[in-house]
């Protein structure tokens, strides 16, 4: 877990010591008024996006929120959770999508949310179910969506900074100098975006730990989202297409499914469609091969591969 933080300490040092080199230089140097009022626009534009975000997501994934009563053995599992985790409980709501998969959101702790899908409703049993609630009350726990978003902003900064390098001003201007600040800002526009999506990688691992903590078997969760990859490999393409602008928020990443499920099979040894306490330590020891396509693909997503997540379960199963 050691680790885990310290990569997250030293690429959020990286990314912050990135934007902080090329504000610098590009204020110091060039069009200091033209430049702070891109800079404060993608500023505004990140706050209008965390004030508005939760109502997006609602939006987007038609929200339902439980009222007193309604789902009690669910509502039972959030406000337990949240106990354990010492945060307030947060509201519960099932999202009317088919595609199976849980996600939290929110602006901070004391606005948390978790919701579970319509597709998920009885896929899982009550331990795998607490499992992926736990997932999500760690991120909630981790203020992982006010982290990320805080991260987001810096290729944001770099894109507009590029843009404004690059392409306008006058000829004049646009000289050697003003072209190579320009042309750093788009390099590292994309060099900043893999770190992101590197830096919600590892909140998901954090995430993972977390439900451990909250007192879920490692094997429970490897089960949860065994089944979540193997309902979401048996939706049909639309179905997928129509979640894919929020699966950054998903416990497991509903377009990769058929392609991990493939990766997946030859956990469940006894093909009962559930990971056990055995078979997940039966992974420990083995090497995980992970293919150059599947590195490309982890590479450029907010998610883990699911089998070098499920291997990392199965060490916590020692632990």
């Amino acid at each position: 877990m050691w680790s885990l933080r310290l990569r997250m300490w030293l690429l959020m040092a990286v990314l912050f010591g990135i934007i902080y080199a090329v504000i610098v230089a590009a204020g110091a140097y060039f069009h200091i008024g033209n430049f702070y009022f891109y800079l404060g626009i993608s500023l505004v534009m990140m706050f209008i996006q965390y004030m508005i975000g939760p109502k997006m997501v609602e939006w987007s994934m038609q929200v339902r929120y439980l009222k007193a009563g309604e789902s009690p053995e669910l509502q039972s599992m959030v406000r337990s959770l949240a106990t354990a985790a010492n945060i307030p409980v947060p509201r519960v709501g099932i999202a009317k999508v088919s595609v199976p998969n849980a996600f939290a959101f929110g602006r901070s702790i004391r606005d948390g949310r978790i919701c579970v899908t319509e597709g998920m409703m009885g896929l899982l049993d009550r331990d795998e179910l607490k499992a992926v609630l736990g997932h999500e009350m760690s991120h909630i726990k981790n203020r992982d969506v006010l982290t990320i978003m805080m991260l987001s902003v810096i290729p944001i900064i770099l894109y507009r900074v590029a843009w404004q390098f690059l392409f306008y001003g006058n000829r004049r201007e646009r000289q050697s100098n003003t072209m190579l600040i320009g042309l750093a800002a788009l390099i590292f526009y994309f060099i900043t975006n893999l770190l992101v999506l590197y830096a919600s990688r590892i909140r998901e691992y954090f995430a993972d730990k977390g439900s451990i903590g909250l007192g879920n078997k490692p094997s429970q969760l490897a089960s949860a989202l065994y089944k979540l990859v193997y309902g979401s490999a048996r939706m049909p393409k639309e179905a997928i297409k129509n979640v894919e602008g929020m699966k950054a928020f998903f416990a497991s990443d509903p377009s990769r499914a058929l392609t991990e499920l493939k990766s997946l099979k030859d956990l469940d040894l006894d093909k009962s469609g559930t990971i056990s306490d055995s078979e997940l330590m039966a992974l420990q020891n083995k090497a995980v091969r992970i293919g150059f396509g599947d590195r490309l693909m982890e590479l450029l997503s907010t998610h883990p591969n699911m089998l070098k997540r499920i291997k990392r379960l199965s060490q916590w199963e020692r632990a």
